[in-house]
């Protein structure tokens, strides 16, 4: 299965006309915030695949319409629930676990046909107080309240996860040490705790596209999809470069 990843930054290789027969073999599309809804939504309808989507700190306005506790917030437009305008053809996976029947795949371990186990998680850490931001101690409270769907997981298919989509990184992990961009040290326990084979990340510009975007921890692949980057699920034949 081939998966595209995109994060952060509207790229011209995706927003053009070409688009369809570029990526015509794309089976999934990630979005791991700082997009445009927009964005999402032309990638839907150009590519017309299975595509999901968390937020980040920025570009979000359209936060509250998934998320109750923002609607109250100043600034934000009241929902017209007759109004489809807000409807978005991307599935929001922020701190939900979703097992997927439409994309059906072969486990690497077992070769048997199940879902795509996906789960989410979406914001930054608290650097300024801003929408969509956290601790580490409330991050991983958003976390723990999956646990229940990751444990039914485990029981019905004998893994966790496939993938965990995200905006931020873990710590240490392709972060920076600006309070803005540090990672969740809590991502390293869900790492270590439920190992998904791949843990897509956004949030860390890549100015330098020769900069470390891959790297491996222990079960899981950690990527930065900064831009667009095309991974291969199970075949994890992966280099630095998004070739694979």
């Amino acid at each position: 299965m081939k998966i595209l990843c995109l994060s952060d930054y509207v790229d011209p290789l995706i927003y053009n006309h070409e688009v369809k027969n570029t990526f015509s073999d794309v089976d999934l599309v990630l979005c791991a915030g700082d997009l445009p809804l927009d964005y999402v939504d032309y990638v839907v309808t150009i590519l017309s695949k299975p595509t999901y989507f968390v937020f980040g700190n920025h570009n979000l306005k359209d936060f509250h319409v998934y998320h109750k506790a923002a609607r109250s917030l100043p600034g934000m437009e009241p929902i017209n629930h007759n109004d489809s305008s807000h409807g978005h053809g991307g599935l929001y996976v922020g701190f939900k676990c979703v097992r997927d029947f439409t994309v059906k795949i072969k486990d690497p371990k077992t070769n048997k046909i199940r879902p795509l186990l996906i789960a989410g998680a979406s914001g930054s850490l608290k650097y300024n107080n801003g929408l969509n931001q956290y601790t580490d101690k409330q991050m991983k409270r958003q976390l723990i309240r999956m646990l229940p769907r990751l444990i039914r997981n485990k029981l019905v298919y004998g893994t966790y996860l496939d993938i965990f989509l995200t905006h931020a990184s873990p710590r240490h992990i392709h972060d920076k040490e600006d309070p803005c961009h540090k990672g969740f040290e809590c991502f390293n326990w869900l790492i270590k705790k439920f190992q998904p084979s791949y843990f897509i990340h956004g949030h860390i510009h890549l100015y330098d596209l020769r900069e470390k975007r891959v790297t491996q921890v222990d079960n899981t692949t950690v990527v930065n999809a900064y831009a667009h980057y095309i991974i291969h699920y199970p075949n994890k034949k992966i280099n630095n470069n998004g070739d694979n």
